[in-house]
């Protein structure tokens, strides 16, 4: 026997708009002036620019302005009633026009990386050399298996039966470790290295054979393990050698490059600045906010579109094609209106979310002191401003901001609380900058342990355990005590 069931369910969905000015909010500067030439491209009925007045279109049209100084902008709103244009469609109003400008003083653009890629570098000097026609598509394989650091991390059997398969080269491991050593001759020194002891060996090859690089590549060739492991003393006895021709060997390898075809400027696809979103300045000790005026476009309604919806009010008769072509600008209308309206919401959104972020860290903007930075999660700046904890972080996850002490990505001014020993809330960022300091002040010859650093820390009155300090110090991308050691 069946079973008829009433459940309630309450459910609260997105509509595509607020999707998408969520998907705006996100976006950092330079992503969005794409969205915006993106949107200029699909929608003809939105044009970007001033937009030129013309007596007879305001004649023509009703039209309502509003300014809003707010912050600093002018908002023209004007309302076209398309009621006289679709009899059979209940249409409101839309404002179709904005002028969402603020100055900005600095135009950036995004370099672009010429000339040619980091593989064609390698196969023109390949030509230098005399090769068999066979050798060629070895070397040419090769090459085509350097990846962007200037490695070949491929087995060599593997390379052997890929020749065979793609290639229709049979050949040996022999005959490409042989066309392997030739390659491996090419520039930048280093490249073709199948592991980073083989690409600094390379590299000190190339060298003038000093004592310092000799011993240098001793140490990497017969002693790399105790090397990477920063094992001192176990190598001035493995070598019989003093301190000083250690530290002298040392520094030779520290000068080599573990990425050779990083240093390649061919390699680079495209170098992009930061463009901050933000600017906070100092003005007779009051901070100022700016928000980028890149995030403030001039986008208004085309006036042809508009032309188009008279013409068919004074025609007398009306097709269905003519029906069609209104119902498509109207459309188009819609998502213009929509657009610049969502532009000026993400506006506001931006500048007030990074306002109260400004108020909130207050004594760290006004002193570039890292240890004023105060505790605070995305729920404190929601609350402030009445929005959501998601929206918050779109605008903290992918926005910069131009400040006295640098560029700072804004989620970095966000931490968690911990008590020091007076009971009072600190940030674990002041923490962590706490941290840094005193391992940046240590003895290198003997660096701290996490152990002696939490007793550290313990007295400076900061009572943390040796697990929290060792998550602390890889966070900053610290490593342990023993790889900081310094001869």
């Amino acid at each position: 026997m069946l079973k008829q069931q009433l459940n309630l369910k309450l459910s609260q969905k997105l509509s595509p708009q607020q999707i998408q000015l969520m998907k705006l909010i996100q976006l950092p500067t330079q992503a969005f002036e794409q969205r915006i030439n993106q949107e200029l491209e699909d929608n003809p009925a939105l044009e970007g620019g001033k937009e030129e007045t013309n007596d007879e279109f305001e004649d023509e049209f009703k039209q309502e302005e509003a300014i809003d100084y707010d912050e600093g902008t002018e908002v023209i709103e004007t309302d076209i009633n398309i009621d006289d244009y679709l009899s059979d469609d209940d249409t409101p109003g839309y404002r179709l026009s904005s002028n969402n400008y603020s100055a900005d003083d600095e135009e950036k653009q995004i370099p672009y990386a010429s000339g040619t890629s980091f593989n064609q570098y390698l196969l023109q000097q390949l030509n230098t050399y005399r090769l068999s026609e066979e050798e060629k598509i070895i070397a040419e394989f090769l090459i085509g298996s350097v990846d962007e650091g200037g490695y070949i991390r491929r087995d060599i059997l593997d390379i052997v039966d890929d020749l065979a398969f793609t290639q229709n080269v049979y050949t040996t491991e022999k005959q490409v470790k042989k066309i392997l050593k030739i390659v491996q001759q090419l520039d930048p020194p280093g490249v073709g290295a199948q592991n980073l002891q083989e690409c600094l060996l390379l590299q000190l090859k190339r060298k003038e054979q000093t004592p310092s690089v000799q011993l240098a590549g001793k140490i990497l060739l017969k002693a790399f393990d105790h090397f990477t492991k920063k094992h001192y003393i176990k190598l001035i006895q493995k070598f019989d050698i003093s301190e000083q021709q250690l530290r002298d060997a040392i520094h030779e390898i520290e000068n080599l490059n573990p990425r050779p075809g990083g240093s390649y400027s061919g390699n680079t696809k495209i170098v992009q600045h930061i463009v901050p979103d933000f600017a906070i300045k100092i003005v007779d000790g009051e901070l100022e906010l700016t928000l980028n005026g890149r995030n403030a476009p001039e986008l208004h309604i085309s006036h042809d579109y508009t032309e188009m919806l008279k013409g068919y009010k004074e025609s007398k008769t009306k097709t269905k094609s003519q029906n069609d072509a209104v119902q498509f600008i109207k459309q188009k209308l819609d998502a213009a209106k929509w657009f610049i309206d969502a532009i000026k919401q993400r506006q506001q959104t931006l500048y007030v979310t990074m306002n109260a972020i400004m108020e909130h860290q207050k004594e760290y903007f006004l002193t570039g002191d890292e240890r004023k930075l105060k505790p605070m999660i995305l729920k404190d700046i929601a609350d402030k401003i009445g929005m959501d904890v998601s929206t918050v972080s779109r605008v903290a996850n992918s926005k910069y901001v131009d400040t006295p002490y640098g560029t700072k990505l804004i989620k970095e001014f966000f931490s968690e609380s911990m008590k020091n020993d007076q009971g009072e809330d600190v940030s674990t960022r002041e923490i962590k900058k706490i941290l840094e300091i005193t391992i940046a002040e240590e003895d290198k010859k003997k660096p701290l342990t996490d152990d002696k650093l939490a007793k550290i820390l313990k007295e400076k009155g900061y009572p943390i355990a040796r697990r929290t300090i060792a998550k602390y110090r890889e966070q900053l991308d610290i490593p342990v005590a023993r790889l900081r050691k310094e001869i």
